[in-house]
């Protein structure tokens, strides 16, 4: 199943896409109507509410009077903390038996406030925020809501920032405009993106990427893109640590062009996940296409270089990302084998080195024109192998020079 996280600030029509998302066949699973029913009257949450703030947060009939309580609790850090801890584990525990109950093919989306703000985006396959500028959420809330200035500015400051919200999305939704272009943007998402990718993970497939290379000027956001798929891995890992060895990895890097600053490139994110023997991949792949890497089946091991000819050396299991809108390539490869050594050794050599970058992003834009009506990009990518080879040479010497060694990971 695809699960999605849904969220955004207070007044930014986040409701609207969740009901939408709903209607094209979602399962919603809905974090604030699950907050109220985990403080209904007669269970424990309620207890607990009351136990920490008290008898007079109920109203005349037993019921939580929210009023009331967010007059305590918003502005105040600490008692919101109080409510948080209270309230948030059991809506997890409450959302997670509605995930549990769904079919296998189904788009799950969860609509949770403060998805960033709890840290939960790296336990979904895409992060979707609902955006608009501050000034304009401010003024729906005056004028839809009823609330005072201050009372909207508070609401609004006990939120992640958007600036926060947008670095961890993966989609943004602009709901700066009318009501019908928000809604044209959720269509277009769940018929090109969510429901090809749900398709793609249940029959553990990639994502299609036909076409020649296409290189893109270099984009600012490549290494935060990175970091949060990189975040997804670690925590699908982490989640699956001990069972037939599904946690035995070392550590997550980004590599190729666009992790070069200044670098142009395919919109291609090459991450390396370093296992210590490469036997130890073989029980990861359930647990990466699970979180949205399947594995690709025919690719075992890199082309060898002159300077360590030794196919053996160059082995590696190679995944990529079923989502059709960012592509993931994803190397396994064995701690300290040739081709994870020049995996990382390439990457910061052209970091160090303007003139080999240079040198690269020449041959890349040649081959890239010479390519541009391929059917794939395999012609392009082997092309490139004579220059690689060549320019093993002096990455060597660069390393000597610079004393480069390639990183640790925490044991």
């Amino acid at each position: 199943m695809l699960k999605i996280g849904l969220t955004g600030g207070i007044a930014s029509g986040k409701s609207v896409v969740a009901s939408r998302f709903a209607e094209l066949g979602a399962v919603l699973v809905d974090a604030d109507a699950l907050a109220r029913d985990v403080v209904e009257p007669g269970t424990p949450g309620l207890a607990r509410v009351v136990e920490a703030f008290g008898q007079e947060m109920l109203d005349a009939a037993g019921r939580l009077d929210r009023a009331r309580l967010g007059a305590v609790v918003f502005g105040n850090t600490a008692q919101r903390a109080v409510l948080n801890g209270i309230v948030h584990p059991l809506v997890r525990e409450a959302a997670a038996g509605i995930v549990a109950s769904a079919a296998d093919g189904a788009v799950i989306v969860q609509d949770i406030p403060l998805l960033v703000e709890t840290g939960q985006g790296s336990d979904f396959h895409l992060v979707i925020v609902v955006d608009a500028p501050d000034d304009v959420r401010l003024g729906r809330m005056l004028e839809h809501r009823g609330m005072t200035a201050d009372e909207a500015r508070s609401r609004m400051a006990a939120q992640a920032s958007r600036d926060e919200r947008l670095a961890a999305a993966d989609v943004v939704l602009d709901n700066s405009g009318p009501i019908d272009g928000l809604l044209a943007q959720v269509d277009a998402l769940w018929a090109e993106r969510l429901v090809p990718f749900a398709r793609n993970l249940t029959m553990n497939t990639p994502a299609e990427r036909p076409g020649g290379p296409v290189l893109h000027r270099p984009r600012a956001e490549w290494p935060q893109d990175a970091e949060r798929q990189m975040a997804r891995i670690r925590v699908a890992l982490r989640k699956n640590a001990g069972q037939d060895g599904a946690g035995t990895v070392l550590g997550v890097d980004h590599i190729g062009s666009t992790s070069v600053p200044g670098l142009d490139a395919k919109d291609v994110l090459d991450l390396q996940l370093t296992v210590p023997a490469l036997a130890a991949a073989d029980p990861l792949e359930p647990v990466l296409a699970a979180a949205g890497y399947p594995r690709v089946p025919g690719i075992t091991a890199d082309i060898p270089k002159p300077a360590h000819p030794d196919a053996a050396a160059w082995a590696k299991r190679f995944h990529a990302s079923a989502d059709p809108g960012q592509a993931v390539n994803l190397h396994v490869r064995a701690a300290g084998s040739a081709g994870w050594r020049f995996a990382l050794c390439f990457r910061d050599w052209l970091r160090a080195d303007p003139d080999a970058a240079a040198d690269y992003l020449a041959l890349k834009r040649r081959l890239a024109e010479l390519h541009a009506a391929d059917p794939s990009t395999a012609a392009y990518a082997a092309a490139k192998e004579a220059w690689f080879a060549a320019a093993e040479g002096p990455m060597e010497r660069w390393a000597a020079d610079a004393r480069w060694v390639p990183p640790s990971y925490p044991a």
